[in-house]
């Protein structure tokens, strides 16, 4: 491991990971979903209270709508995150078994087209294999 990734390493997350994962944590609580609709319940019941009025609308509807904007974000951030380490984590696989092509290492960045093309060429190797008399399986992709 070079002294960079060893020193980046020891830095641990920075403070917008930690605060997105903290974040999806919470709100991805059972929790967290009681909370929000014991809230919509009682801001329901507070209707006949304020008399259905515009503002008591408005409350409700600016809050999830700030509320949902923010969550795109941290959906998203979490996400990307959790899809990098995986593709990461296949690539290494790939890499470390023996007899698989490389040419699928960092796929998830190649044209659709390219994409479509290399699985219906898995496909056909696997589809090949196990047509195989011998029962020995084809070389990788």
């Amino acid at each position: 491991m070079s002294s960079t990734t060893q020193a980046r390493s020891d830095e641990g997350p920075g403070f917008f990971v930690r605060f997105s994962d903290a974040v999806s944590r919470i709100t991805g609580s059972s929790f967290a979903t009681l909370v929000a609709a014991a809230a919509i319940v009682v801001w329901f019941l507070t209707g006949p209270l304020f008399h259905f009025s515009d503002t008591w609308q408005l409350i409700v509807n600016t809050g999830t709508t700030v509320l949902t904007f923010l969550m795109v974000f941290v959906i998203q951030a979490t996400q990307i995150r959790d899809s990098t380490a995986m593709h990461v984590k296949l690539d290494e696989l790939i890499a470390v078994t023996s007899g698989a092509s490389d040419r699928a290492i960092g796929i998830e960045r190649a044209k659709e087209a390219e994409i479509d093309r290399m699985r219906k060429d898995l496909e056909e190797r696997v589809q090949t294999a196990a047509d195989d008399e011998d029962g020995q399986p084809s070389e990788g992709v």
